[in-house]
């Protein structure tokens, strides 16, 4: 990236793989993380999925806490944590737990999501969660972090973890409320810009040198040719269709578990079309036009491949555009 760098880091879903042990995702999540610091990358997220069979991440904080024992430097964080299957107090507690145990290193990612089918949302209890539920949630929490909430939350004093909304486009408007930054991903990014424009003109600081800040979330996958890097995103573009069909979002194989049809080659080339692929020059030009269209602080990459090999080549490459 030369007009313009910025951060970029890293998103691991903990992503499952046919034939492996579902455990043996987590593991690798950690040493990503640990990979990650040796590359010079300044932040790696987790994620939050339920009963979802390509992912075995479930809970951000003890991933956290687990990435943060095997590494020195890096920030780790959620991507997200999602709020209609906490209460405030609890992930407030947990926050400012692993911060006391990892300071200056925590982050704090929350969104929205409901539960990926309505027997995950059964089993969670959650059905119903709209924009005023998350945005009581948000302000809540954000001051039970900062020590203001009407109970305090556990361990007291110790310097709140940066708070952000993974966001759509009423989290746009929550977060512009709270004075928080945000991370976008897909149409926000892709699409129509003017949520990300009327977030920036809302955006009221908490404090006097806060500022509207903007994370842009892509898929980024690199590799030493362009046909190399499509074939490396095929297998998260199969699971994608086979989730359509089936309703569960699969392991990645290293080979479509469907005979796909003309409808769903379709979907495969339109899943193509939204990640940034290709070789360390092609990639650099792609994330230099999302940043200068989006006004983006920092890039969140979230990457997969059924070739673990080929994911470590990928991270690799991307830490040379990291500034």
């Amino acid at each position: 990236m030369t007009t313009r760098p910025v951060p970029i880091s890293l998103l691991d879903r903990s992503r499952t793989r046919a034939g492996e042990p579902t455990a043996l995702a987590l593991h690798e999540t950690v040493e990503r993380a640990r990979r990650a610091e040796e590359l010079g990358f300044d932040r790696i997220w987790v994620a939050e999925h339920h009963a979802v069979p390509g992912i075995a991440s479930g809970s951000p904080p003890l991933l956290m806490a687990a990435i943060a024992a095997r590494t020195e430097r890096i920030r780790v964080g959620s991507g997200g944590v999602m709020l209609p299957n906490h209460r405030p107090i609890v992930l407030a507690e947990q926050a400012k737990m692993l911060a006391a145990l990892h300071p200056g290193r925590v982050d704090l990612g929350v969104g929205r999501s409901l539960g990926f089918t309505a027997p995950v949302r059964d089993a969670l209890g959650v059905h119903d969660y709209g924009p005023d539920d998350f945005a009581g949630d948000v302000s809540a929490l954000a001051d039970l972090l900062a020590d203001a909430g009407p109970v305090t939350a556990m361990p007291k004093g110790v310097p709140a973890p940066p708070l952000f909304v993974l966001a759509t486009g009423s989290g746009l408007a929550v977060a512009a409320r709270l004075g928080l930054p945000v991370v976008v991903g897909g149409p926000l990014v892709h699409g129509d810009l003017t949520p990300l424009a009327d977030y920036r003109a809302a955006f009221r600081p908490r404090h006097p040198d806060d500022a509207p800040r903007v994370l842009v979330s892509v898929d980024v996958l690199v590799a030493d040719s362009p046909a190399r890097a499509r074939d490396l995103v095929l297998p998260e573009a199969w699971a994608m269709v086979e989730s359509r069909t089936t309703g569960a979002f699969p392991p990645l194989r290293p080979e479509p578990a469907l005979r796909l049809t003309a409808r769903q080659q379709e979907q495969v080339e339109r899943h193509l079309d939204q990640v940034v692929h290709g070789t360390v020059t092609d990639v650099a030009e792609q994330l230099t036009a999302i940043v200068e269209r989006t006004a983006a602080a920092e890039v969140l990459a979230f990457s997969s491949t059924h070739d673990r090999a080929a994911l470590r080549d990928s991270d690799a490459a991307l830490a040379t555009l990291h500034p």
